[in-house]
Formats: structure tokens, sequence, C-alpha cells
């Protein structure tokens, strides 16, 4: 059974602590605003309001484990260590609390305390405890035993990987590169030996073993060309013939805090982030500077809405550190999400003066210009980026296509048209492109029949995007096949029923077939749901009011477009 994450911990915790034998207003209003807060994964509000209310109830074990879960997302342990060891002097069983206090003894190095609470059935969970078991026995000198805890591990159902990947850290640890390779090269055993840290756990052991020859294969098969600033500088090292020193673990403590980043790892996408959460916290507690830790616990932060402290994890990863780059594009993310968009592209344009080498730097930065309809810069940005990737590759297609949307607002049709199909010499099935390309031609009454096919092939690859399949229901309407475009115009606003351009199109195409009082409606759909806010949107309310009073013809009379096809029935 795995610890409870903190939003179960939160209404379990306030379920029973509003039943407590306390009748103070200021309990129970501490009581609602740590439950609000605990909802919103507001963990240092609800860490403060449920430590407020402990004033009041001390021997509440809800609330004690509600205070220490939060204590443990947020990082500080030792606060959480405190509240499990009054649960623990009060008699009570607690996952979550048995996590902290086994962190609690790792720190210290107290391995029998740890082997003593999973005989005692107050581990974690069985691999984790495993795990721990194994590290713990080396900690206590004896290698023997400790292989004995991971082969155990090992024999148990789906842990096969997570045992030999840990078994071979361990080997590693304390010298043995030769059986940490032999288990480092079955790549059959899949799991964390195929992660980043993995592969770059047995490149550090070949090196050690004087093989640099074999790690710089094993980069070359593993990694792309496009290596990032920590991979650039251990493949120029193995170039070099240099020894690498082995440091993804270098003691038992660190074997522990490979253990939690390891679960968490696994459980990213898979369990509750609050959950994983506490994992990779307790990684980083007992390695701090495991700077993989503090990005999974970064990019967690942010999943879940808690942009404030996600920027203050990424700011944690130190400027001299390969992964630098990767914090302050984690920051940016966040800090853009909260709204903080000055930051967010200062903190990209200082990093371009640092590592302006990135093309992902300057993609990022342009992605920033382009949000803010700044298109001149974020041209210039998309530019510096692709003049870096020299020869393109298939995954560079987005950056065409992103540059192509900046010239295209720019009214740089012949520019935007050559980056849009560059993007499809690319990758030539990219439903984004497709559409975007087949949409924009559209609009221009130009290739009407190759924009077809496009925004065809765009809806054949993604049948539930609304905006794809209004851009087919549109072209048939350009191309005068009206009938055929009311099924997927209407397709369309099903798919986004409040979309101001979908139901003007909508409009047009019903008007087009002599559906005149459904076009009326449509329009006025539209324009309730045009954004005032908004004066760029594709929506023209000005535009929409004129088909109200006037009708489509007279309109496209007036703007001087080729008139509507006459339809023969089905007026209204």
């Amino acid at each position: 059974m795995r610890a409870k994450s903190f939003a179960w911990i939160v209404a379990w915790g306030l379920a029973l602590a509003t039943t407590a034998p306390v009748s103070a207003a200021t309990l129970s209003g501490a009581y609602l605003a740590a439950r609000q807060a605990g909802y919103q994964t507001d963990f240092r509000a609800a860490a403060d309001y449920y430590e407020k209310a402990l004033f009041l109830d001390r021997e509440n074990p809800s609330l004690i484990e509600a205070a220490g879960a939060a204590r443990l997302s947020l990082g500080e342990v030792d606060r959480a260590i405190d509240h499990a060891r009054r649960l623990e002097d009060l008699g009570i069983r607690s996952q979550l609390a048995q996590m902290a206090l086994t962190a609690g003894h790792a720190q210290e190095g107290r391995y029998g305390d740890i082997l003593a609470m999973i005989d005692d059935s107050r581990g974690i969970g069985p691999l984790v405890d495993g795990l721990l078991v194994a590290w713990a026995k080396l900690g206590q000198g004896d290698m023997s035993a400790a292989l004995v805890a991971f082969d155990e591990v090992a024999e148990e159902k789906g842990l096969g990987s997570f045992a030999a990947y840990h078994k071979a850290l361990a080997l590693a640890s304390v010298g043995d590169f030769e059986r940490a390779e032999e288990i480092m090269s079955d790549t059959s055993a899949g799991g964390a030996l195929l992660t980043r840290r993995g592969i770059v756990a047995r490149v550090q052991v070949l090196s050690q073993l004087g093989r640099n020859d074999e790690a710089a294969e094993v980069m070359d098969a593993s990694f792309n060309s496009r290596l990032d600033p920590g991979l650039s500088a251990l493949r120029e090292a193995l170039e070099a013939d240099a020894a690498i020193p082995f440091d993804i673990v270098g003691s038992p403590k660190e074997g522990m805090a490979e253990v939690f980043y390891t679960i968490a790892g696994a459980l990213e996408g898979e369990a509750g982030d609050d959950y994983t959460l506490l994992y990779t916290q307790i990684a980083e507690y007992l390695r701090p500077g495991h700077v993989d830790a503090i990005l999974l616990t970064a990019q967690l932060m942010e999943d879940l809405g808690r942009h404030e402290l996600a920027v203050a994890t990424y700011d944690r990863v130190p400027a001299d550190h390969p992964a630098y780059h990767a914090a302050v594009l984690g920051k940016t993310d966040a800090l853009r999400a909260s709204g903080d968009i000055g930051n967010a592209i200062a903190a990209l344009e200082e990093l371009a003066e640092t590592h302006g080498d990135l093309p992902i730097v300057h993609v990022s930065l342009g992605d920033l210009y382009r949000g803010e309809a700044d298109y001149d810069a974020a041209v210039e940005a998309y530019d510096k980026a692709v003049a870096l990737y020299g020869e393109p590759e298939k995954a560079q297609w987005f950056v065409f296509f992103a540059r192509g949307i900046a010239h295209e607002r720019r009214g740089e049709w012949t520019d935007a048209e050559r980056d849009f199909r560059r993007a499809l010499d690319l990758s030539p099935d990219q439903p984004q492109v497709l559409n975007y390309l087949g949409y924009s031609l559209v609009e221009k009454r130009q290739k009407l029949d190759e924009a077809l096919a496009m925004i065809e092939r765009a809806v054949e690859m993604r049948p539930n995007s609304g905006h794809i399949v209004d851009s087919l229901g549109w072209v048939l309407y350009r191309l005068g096949r009206y009938a055929e475009a009311v099924d997927h115009m209407e397709r369309a606003a099903e798919l986004m029923p409040v979309d101001p351009v979908v139901n003007d199109h909508l409009g047009d195409v019903y008007w087009a077939v002599g559906r005149k009082l459904e076009a009326r409606f449509q329009w006025h759909r539209a324009l309730s749901f045009v954004d005032a806010d908004d004066p760029d949107g594709e929506a023209d309310p000005e535009r929409i009011r004129r088909k109200l009073e006037l009708g489509l013809d007279k309109v496209l009379a007036e703007e001087g477009a080729p008139p509507l096809k006459v339809v023969e029935n089905g007026a209204n």
C-alpha cells in the first residue's frame, strides 16, 4: 500500500478534525482555511493553517499528518519529521510519517533504524522498502547482504529493472565497475537503465574501466546528434580520453536518494503529482544539489499550478551547472503561466547572452515574443535558431512553422509560405502546418484545390480538432461547394460551440445554402462570443453586424468579393 497523497490527507484530515471535541471559532477558521488551501495545493498556506489549528488541538492525529504532508510537499523535511515523531509518540502509524522518519534516519546514517522500521512493518511500500533494505545493508558495510537484498527485489514481478539499476549503482559506488557493467550492458532489463541518468551512469562506468571508445558508442546510439551542454561536455571528455569519475551515487545515503528519485520518475504521469512530489523532495533532502530531482520537483509544481514554487525551485539550480539552461527555460514557462511575461522575457534574454549557442533558447524567446504579438522580435529570434541548426532535421519543423506564423502576421506572405512549406518538407504530415497553410491559402483565395487536399489530410489525422474541421468546411465554402460544407461546419461547431470564428463561418455557410434564419442565429451567437478585450481576434464584430443588417450577399458586394452561387431550394 502506498503513502496517501496530500489531497487525500486533506480530505480525510478535515473530515476527522471537524469532529474533534474542540469548538473554538479560531480552530474552525483554521480548519476551513487549511482545507481550502489544501484543495488548491497551496502547501505553504495549508501548512501554516494546520499548524495554527494544532496549537488548539495538539494531539489530533489527522491534523498532525496533514501538517506533515504539507511540510514534506514544500521540501521542509525536518519539519515534516517533527510531525511524524508526534504521530509516533501517539502510537499512530502513518505511511507518510514513515516516509519522513525514514528520510531522517537516512540523513543521519541510522541504517539499523531503517531496517528495524521495515522489519516492524513500518515501511513505505514493497519496492521502496526492498531497495532501502539493500542500501541500508551496504551502509552497514555488508555488501554481500546488500546484493542478496537487491536480488530479492528482482524476484518480485515487475521490479527487476529497478533492482538491476540499483544493484549496478551499488557495485559502481564501491568501485566494482566490472560487475556493474555486466548488469548495465544487459539493456533488455530496460527501466531506469535506459533513462538519461542510467545511460550517463553506464558511460561513467565504462570510462572508469578505460573503455572510452565504447562509452562514446553508447552515447551516440542513445542520444541524437544535438546534445545538451551536459552531454556535450561528457562526449568531449570521452574524445579527449579523460577518465570520467563515477558520481551518480557515491554513498549509501546517496543511493537512498536515488531510490526516491527513481520511484518519482516511475510515478510521474502515473500517480498524482502531489504524491510524486513527496519522493522528489526526499531525494533532494538526502542529496542536496540533486539537479535532476530539483528539475522534476519544479515540473511537478508547475503541473500542480504552484508557479511561484516552481520558479523558486528552478532558481536552486546553480548557474554553472550544465542543466542551468533547462532550469531557466522551465522557469520562464512557469513565469509565463503565472502571467509574469516581462520577467519571463527578461530571463530568456539574459540566458541568450550566456547560452546563445543553444537554438532552443532562441526558439523559446521567439515563442514568447510571438505570444506577445512582437512579430519583429520573434522573427529575429527564430532566425538565430535556424542559423544555429545548420542543416535542419525533422525535429526542427516547428521552428519554421512558428517563424512562418510570425512572417504571416507581419504581412510577409511569401516568406511565410516558404517557411510553412519548409516545415512540411521536414515533416510532411504535421496537421498543424497542413491546416494553417491550407486555411491561409483559402483566406487568400489561392491554390484552393491544394488547400483542400492539405486540410483533408489534416482532418484525417485530427478528426476531433474543431479548428481543423472548421478549415475543411471553410475551404469547401470558398470553392462554392456549400452543401458539402454544411456537415463539416456543423461538426466544427459541435467541437467548438463557443468559438466566434466557427459560429461566424457556420452562419455564412447556412446563408449560402439558403438557410437564412439559421445563419442570422449563428451570427448572433458569434457576436456573443467575441472577446472585446482581444482586438486582434479573427472574428470581426463589425463585419458580423453588417451581415446581420444587410445580409451576406450585400456585404460581399461591398467588399468586391465574388458573389455566392445561387441556391435554388432551401431558402427560409
